[in-house]
């Protein structure tokens, strides 16, 4: 008699299989800005790619193993282009490959041995913000209709959060990626410490693309070279501005008992402390005074 394990039990370690394997990947980030649907990864090889066009308004992103995403993407354009031959361009939509997605995810999940160890997003830029369409398809089917901005794999709950506080509607595509790449570098900064080296970023450690909202049609393009190092640059002034206007200033800081006279004061002497308002010997700043 075949060892037997009930069905529950089966889709259960399956789950806990593939969820494992996809936190220990790194986060991808899908957002939405004025200019577009942007793609953040980190993803310092330039022959495997994470994210691919797909249609003339959609993009694929995907974060897990690059043979498993890499053949849902081949079928999604076969199916974009057999869908638009068939009957017409503007039929192809992402819910419409969403569904697709999820049904074949779906029946992987079910009756094969081992799920698919993938997570992936299928996302349309619209004429305006509010047409835009992010789905995020997991690996056992599930589609999610997300809004704003959708992160994959790795440390989901920790980058969602850092983007959740930050993330408004309408952000300019400069604003959207200084948001991502903060929160992408939480994660990142984590890996540094723990291998004993630093924590830089630079351009060649991240794959980004855009869904570009100005173009009549075949929107998807690279952000590579220059363009994407003045992003970058700019992304990383913003964070230590940020961490500048944080950080306590030295009118924050409380006098030490006994400490120096402020400048232009009489030095201390046996009345210290006890003269009227103004006088010398004081050992109180006024809200505008500096340290001395």
């Amino acid at each position: 008699m075949p060892f037997y394990v009930s069905p529950e039990q089966a889709m259960k370690d399956k789950a806990d299989y593939a969820r494992k394997a996809i936190t220990r990947i790194r986060s991808g980030v899908v957002i939405t800005c004025d200019a577009g649907i942007l793609f953040i990864a980190p993803n310092p090889s330039r022959a495997l790619r994470k994210f691919s066009e797909i249609y003339d308004r959609i993009a694929f992103a995907a974060v897990g193993r690059y043979n498993e995403f890499e053949a849902l993407r081949k079928a999604g354009v076969r199916y974009a282009d057999l869908t638009g031959f068939q009957y017409d361009r503007q039929d192809v939509t992402a819910r419409g490959l969403a569904n697709y997605y999820a049904q074949l995810l779906g029946t992987l999940f079910t009756d094969s041995q081992k799920p698919y160890e993938v997570e992936i997003v299928v996302a349309e830029v619209g004429k305006i913000a509010d047409d835009d369409q992010l789905y995020r398809i997991t690996f056992d089917g599930s589609v999610a209709d997300e809004r704003g901005f959708v992160v994959m794999g790795g440390q989901a709950d920790q980058v969602a959060a850092a983007l959740k506080e930050h993330y408004s509607e309408g952000m300019s595509l400069e604003g959207a990626f200084t948001v991502a790449i903060t929160a992408l570098a939480g994660p990142l900064k984590g890996e540094g410490e723990a291998g004993g080296g630093r924590s830089e970023v630079s351009a060649t450690q991240f794959e980004v693309a855009l869904l570009d909202r100005s173009r009549p049609h075949r929107t998807f393009r690279r952000l590579t070279g220059a363009r994407l190092e003045t992003l970058l640059a700019g992304a990383i002034g913003g964070r230590k501005t940020e961490a500048i206007a944080e950080a306590p200033g030295p009118e924050d800081a409380v006098p030490e008992a006994g400490g120096a006279p402020e400048a232009g004061g009489a030095p201390a002497g046996p009345d210290a402390g006890t003269g009227e308002a103004g006088g010398a010997g004081e050992t109180e700043e006024s809200p505008g005074d500096s340290p001395a």
